[in-house]
């Protein structure tokens, strides 16, 4: 194994050494092929959801980027209607800016169980516009999957997600 400094190897690949120290990582992980192990134990799962959504109404970006792991991934859809919020995006500071800025004070949003897994379901004057499944590992977020095209949502009973 070399031992090169970051600082070196960033400067020849025109990066940060965080960035660099990152991109590591990245790849010792799909080298060994580590993928993380979600919780199992949705009251764990449901708090970090929680307090995701918390971060990200109050504009705590340093909170919300402490229950993200650093490479998680969001996956949106938001389908031919709403095709501009369709994007995978990756990396815990570039979702943290987008949950800030996505987060609405007018939205509702309500916990669910998705896929088995703790999620939210998110209505805005009365519609259900958003439904998102969550995936936890060691008390991170790793990946996130909303759903926001219409079409789909259209199709679901959202009277079973009301009180």
């Amino acid at each position: 194994m070399f031992d090169v400094p970051f600082d070196q190897i960033a400067a020849m690949m025109d990066r940060s050494p965080d960035a660099t120290r990152q991109l590591a990582s990245r790849a010792r992980r799909r080298v060994h092929g580590a993928t993380p192990v979600p919780d199992s134990d949705l009251a764990r799962q449901r708090a970090v959801v929680d307090a995701f959504f918390a971060a990200a109404r109050g504009g705590d970006f340093d909170a919300l980027v402490a229950v993200l792991h650093p490479d998680i991934v969001l996956r949106s859809d938001g389908g031919a209607v709403r095709s501009a919020v369709s994007r995978v995006v990756r990396g815990a500071t570039a979702v943290a800016r987008g949950a800030i800025t996505f987060a609405r004070p007018s939205a509702v949003v309500r916990p669910a169980l998705v896929n088995g897994a703790a999620g939210a379901v998110i209505f805005e004057g009365g519609q259900l516009v958003t439904i998102m499944g969550f995936t936890v590992s060691d008390g991170k977020i790793i990946e996130i999957a909303a759903i926001s095209d219409s079409e789909r949502l259209r199709h679901l009973d959202a009277g079973v997600f009301s009180d």
